[in-house]
């Protein structure tokens, strides 16, 4: 069991301790806090300090004010990491600092008492509790922090340059402004506040045996702001191999290039975008380490083998990068690295009924690169063809994703040793897939449905591609709507049958959703509306060739249809090898 030492503290108490030696690590966020929350912080204090804005209201011996834990942890060189507290720690230093700043013109008893005190906060001391002022009792490495510099100095020094505009700069400057308004406008009371902040302020200092430890209190701790992700657990360990080199500088530039591309990338259910990447990435080393065990480890559990020895080398920090770039490519529709066709793919596949594609194609991309970054047009398109016929299958076949991993997982393997793919252990038996679809409910809170309309839509050559941004929607061509009036349909679950459905833009399917098939072909087609102003049609052809084509659409074109779109797939798994022959 591990081990806790927790100890409420006042700030005099914890920041004087001879051991106090607060380090911000390399992997933390940068300084975040700016005016807004300085100005509740210092109105806070005040209202505590001055209860009913009274100086004599206040009880030195009971009152306290709780800020909030600080979780920590000791690293080998004896400096107390923070995990949680961060913010809070380094706003508390600079309006402690600018307190100081402020009592250093005065000369009275109290005055001077005061400083000593604020001076053991900041400064390490030697043994008769002179500060040394060129060690500072706080340190950072945060390494995506361009500033940190600026802090350190100005608690060295108390000076702040003009063309400064960090958020230290900033906050030291509103602290000073604040502390010379108090001053002036309740001058007899300048002694008491910084002393009622440093001895009845409280925290609960937390210090865990380990990262890990401090990690998973402050993640059950922590519900103002986000938690440290693994990626910044990964950044830190790139930061010291960097730093080593003496490339830190060219390494936290293009760290921030990737956080900012992983932003407008990925937006995973759980966990960073820059996280995301790291799992996409993750894939392939496991293939290339031969990992086909359906259970994958925690993200940070994998990185972290043999001392993180993945995260001290080039060539994983550049292919991260590669990666990065390459689905960039893949959400921008990249006419320069892609073909139609392949854009046509991979605009079916982002419909996928999980996200099981996008670590595959994220192996089949890392394993056949040219030093360029290109595929071969040929072999990438047969692949995706074969992986969306399997994956949809097994959708309707073995529902869930943890049962697309077996199969996946051997197959990520035969790619990266320049093995086809094959699923030769998992080939479908025709009739047993034709009765699965025939019998599955393609309900529309099915993910699978919408990714076999979008198929569907696809099959037709003259399909145009569409924007990934697409807002597409689930069309009854038989109105619901028309069912619940006439009742004309033999078997009433036909208005939910796949052969019912089709994919229809937002905009259009809000309009069109309770028509008869007579009145939804102008919708289909587009029409301009009694103030001149055109309204365009849908750009799925099979719905504008249905209404330039057909007068109605009734039930034998139902049951007609979703017996065409399941022969049609069945030929699409014979075509890519995925049917038995026995």
């Amino acid at each position: 069991m591990s081990k806790l030492n927790i100890d409420q503290k006042g700030i005099k108490d914890l920041f004087t301790e001879k051991n106090t030696d607060f380090l911000i690590p390399d992997y933390q966020r940068p300084y975040a806090w700016g005016e807004k929350e300085c100005q509740t912080l210092w109105d806070d204090l005040f209202l505590f300090a001055f209860p009913d804005n009274d100086c004599d209201k206040f009880d030195s011996d009971t009152d306290e004010y709780f800020l909030g834990p600080i979780v920590t942890f000791k690293n080998e060189d004896g400096k107390k990491e923070i995990i949680d507290g961060q913010q809070r720690l380094t706003t508390l230093m600079l309006l402690l600092r600018a307190f100081y700043d402020k009592y250093g013109s005065m000369k009275n008893d109290k005055a001077l008492k005061t400083s000593k005190l604020i001076e053991q906060c900041i400064w390490k001391t030697d043994e008769f509790d002179e500060p040394d002022k060129s060690a500072l009792k706080i340190d950072s490495e945060v390494a995506t922090d361009s500033d940190k510099e600026q802090f350190l100095n100005i608690l060295k020094t108390g000076i702040v340059n003009d063309d400064w505009k960090s958020n230290y700069a900033n906050n030291y400057r509103f602290f000073q402004q604040k502390i010379s308004e108090f001053l002036n406008t309740y001058p007899d009371w300048f002694s008491f506040f910084p002393m009622r902040i440093m001895k009845n302020c409280i925290l609960l200092p937390i210090e865990a045996e380990s990262q890990d430890t401090a990690l998973r209190i402050f993640s059950t701790l922590n519900d103002r702001g986000k938690p440290l992700s693994d990626a910044d657990i990964f950044k830190a360990q790139f930061y010291k191999y960097y730093s080593s080199k003496g490339e830190k500088d060219s390494f936290i530039a293009k760290w921030k290039d990737l956080e900012v591309l992983c932003d407008s990338l990925f937006h995973p259910i759980s966990g960073t975008p820059m996280d995301e990447l790291f799992t996409r990435y993750m894939y392939y080393e496991r293939a290339k380490q031969g990992i086909k065990t359906s259970t994958t480890e925690a993200l940070r559990k994998f990185y972290e083998r043999n001392s993180y020895a993945l995260l001290k080398t080039d060539e994983t920090f550049e292919n991260l990068i590669d990666l990065a770039n390459f689905w960039n490519d893949v959400q921008n529709q990249s006419v320069e690295r892609f073909s139609d066709r392949i854009l046509r793919r991979l605009f079916v596949l982002n419909y996928a009924p999980n996200g099981m594609w996008t670590y595959f194609v994220s192996v089949y991309y890392m394993a056949n690169r040219d030093q360029n970054g290109a595929l071969d047009d040929e072999s990438f398109y047969q692949f995706l063809n074969k992986i969306t016929a399997f994956i949809w299958a097994y959708a309707v076949t073995n529902p869930g994703v943890n049962a697309l991993r077996t199969p996946v997982f051997a197959e990520m393997i035969n790619i990266v040793n320049g093995q086809p793919v094959a699923f030769s252990d998992f080939l479908f038996h025709t009739q047993q897939l034709q009765n699965a679809f025939n019998n599955f409910t393609f309900s529309n809170n099915r993910t699978i449905t919408k990714s076999m309309l979008t198929w569907w839509a696809f099959q037709d050559p003259e399909q145009e591609l569409l924007p990934l941004e697409s807002v597409l929607e689930i069309e009854h061509i038989y109105a619901r709507n028309r069912q619940e009036k006439e009742h004309s349909l033999t078997d009433a679950r036909n208005v939910e049958s796949l052969g019912n459905k089709a994919l229809l833009e937002k905009r259009i399917n809000i309009r069109a959703a309770d028509y008869r098939f007579a009145d939804k072909v102008k919708y289909y087609l587009g029409f301009e509306n009694s103030r001149k102003q055109k309204k365009e049609g849908t750009k799925i052809k099979e719905l504008t060739d249905l209404a330039i084509n057909a007068k109605d659409f009734t039930e034998t074109d139902i049951v007609q249809r979703k017996a065409k779109m399941i022969f049609k797939f069945q030929e699409f798994m014979g075509e890519n090898g995925l049917l038995s022959a026995d």
